[in-house]
């Protein structure tokens, strides 16, 4: 590993921080979404659909919470079909790299979910996260029925009016569309290659805060 290299994921991970840098947290919206106690006793799995830039930092973090049972890395909102990761990082596909959040409604609210959601990322940053720039780390929420989307309306707009980032939330918010998941190499993989640089440098900090957050949510 070269000098270089270190500089420029030290410089990755202080400009990630930066951007997070919030009051978020202590919001009355970001309260109320992270209190929502409200459960779904009828429901048995359902599916939320998050872009918040890599989904390799996503996938890591939503793993951590109490009621999420599984989560998958891959692309949504592009128009060609079946795309592989190599067209998708060139941004010319449209697809954001996404995780699908399967969750039990009985333990956890998608509220709760958007709550992290909003955690997860700095959703303020337009097509980019960190040195993640393009169209496919866009911070947007697929919602997969009239609730979620109307929730997420609202939290935005609520978020905004209270001015919990230092700049209006950019998050696009879109009906589902048709989900591939990436490529098996993709999947689990901060669990699989914790010891990477990027796992390390980037990944790390990330999940630190996210588990100090939502500490009583953890499993």
């Amino acid at each position: 590993m070269t000098k270089q290299f270190l500089i420029f994921l030290f410089l990755s991970v202080q400009l990630i921080a930066c951007g997070q840098k919030s009051s978020v947290e202590t919001s009355n919206t970001f309260k109320k979404m992270n209190t929502n106690t409200i459960k779904d006793a009828n429901k048995k799995i359902d599916t939320a659909t998050f872009g918040a830039g890599c989904f390799w930092c996503t996938e890591a973090q939503f793993q951590q919470l109490k009621g999420v049972t599984k989560v998958v890395s891959g692309y949504m909102g592009g128009h060609i079909a079946n795309p592989t990761y190599k067209q998708v990082c060139t941004g010319s596909t449209g697809h954001a790299e996404v995780t699908n959040i399967y969750y039990d409604p009985s333990v956890v609210s998608f509220d709760e979910l958007l709550a992290a959601f909003f955690v997860s990322h700095d959703p303020t940053q337009l097509n980019q996260q960190g040195n993640d720039v393009g169209t496919q780390y866009r911070s947007v929420v697929f919602y997969h029925n009239d609730e979620q989307k109307t929730k997420t309306q609202i939290y935005i707009q609520k978020l905004n009016e209270e001015k919990a980032y230092p700049s209006d939330i950019v998050t696009e918010v879109s009906p589902t569309e048709i989900f591939y998941a990436a490529e098996d190499y993709h999947q689990n993989y901060y669990n699989l290659n914790g010891r990477e640089p990027y796992c390390h440098f980037v990944i790390q900090p990330k999940l630190d805060k996210f588990k100090k957050v939502f500490k009583d949510k953890i499993k």
